[in-house]
């Protein structure tokens, strides 16, 4: 049974209204507004947890095990 590493690059920017908004790159429309940074990251983190559990729901992706790690840069 093999485990398929997932690495996801985080990027995170502060919008002139004072919002934090954090993006998963390389996954397209995974971004998440937040009122710190780490509110944004959490909420981008979580969404991405969902659309990998969709993938996988669909068979869209058949990991037998998964290691998730993020990187924020």
């Amino acid at each position: 049974m093999g485990v398929d590493v997932l690495k996801f690059q985080i990027e995170t920017e502060q919008e002139d209204d004072g919002r934090w908004i954090a993006e998963v790159i390389g996954m397209p429309g995974v971004l998440a507004y937040g009122k710190t940074i780490e509110d944004a990251v959490a909420r981008v983190q979580s969404l991405a947890l969902r659309v990998i559990a969709d993938r996988i729901e669909h068979d869209e992706a058949r990991p037998a095990l998964l290691n998730i790690s993020w990187v924020h840069l």
